[in-house]
């Protein structure tokens, strides 16, 4: 079986599994840039309560956010767990898209994807998985995401060296699979799914939705 149609059949499986997982739940793209950042080293309830605290305020805009200041951007956004780290993040985030772009998401259209990346790259406290999400999620570009499940379920199913790095392994699948934003945004949140639910630290293999295909460890 090649690298391609192994990965349509595992994207198959799991999507006839679990279903359209309607990931990145937001309401504006903004909303999910945000979301995108408050997610590093938590779980998805705690930035849905710090996301209805900036809502609450009225402040889940780019100028509301931008003017407001740290210590008060901090607690609101306090459920997300390290709050004056993701604040400082935060911020940088918005200092970068009002210096360059005015703080308004349609400048960035015309901008080309890989520059966009290296721009995001480029703001303190956004890593490749974040930038990533923000341009798959908030901004529809063909960017696939790569987190921990992604790593953990390529390497359990042979798909990925056990020492590739975050470029390889989104390389395997962007190289395989058509560029596609539907695909890519699906593809990802049922690999977390997977992870979650089946493939954990101590994976759940006799009862994955994959256990039948030959590479499973």
């Amino acid at each position: 079986m090649t690298m391609n149609n192994e990965l349509i059949t595992i994207y198959d499986i799991l999507y006839k599994t679990f279903g359209p997982q309607k990931w990145w739940p937001g309401e504006t793209p903004f909303e999910v840039i945000v979301g995108a950042i408050l997610t590093q080293n938590t779980n998805w309830t705690n930035v849905e309560k710090a996301i209805n605290n900036l809502k609450n305020a009225g402040v889940l805009t780019p100028e509301k956010l931008h003017a407001l200041d740290h210590t008060a951007l901090a607690q609101l956004i306090r459920p997300a767990g390290y709050f004056n780290i993701k604040a400082k993040r935060l911020k940088n985030f918005l200092d970068w898209f009002f210096e360059n772009y005015s703080g308004n998401l349609e400048n960035l259209k015309d901008i080309p994807t890989d520059r966009l990346r290296e721009e995001l790259l480029s703001v303190k406290g956004i890593g490749h998985e974040t930038a990533d999400s923000i341009l798959l999620y908030a901004l529809n570009r063909p960017a696939f995401v790569v987190d921990a499940y992604t790593a953990r379920i390529g390497t359990r199913h042979h798909l990925i060296d056990e020492c590739a790095d975050y470029h390889q392994i989104q390389e395997t699948f962007e190289s395989n699979l058509e560029s596609d934003i539907v695909l890519f945004n699906e593809y990802h949140a049922l690999l977390v799914r997977l992870g979650k639910d089946f493939c954990k630290p101590t994976p759940k293999c006799n009862i994955c939705p994959l256990n039948h295909l030959p590479h499973t460890v």
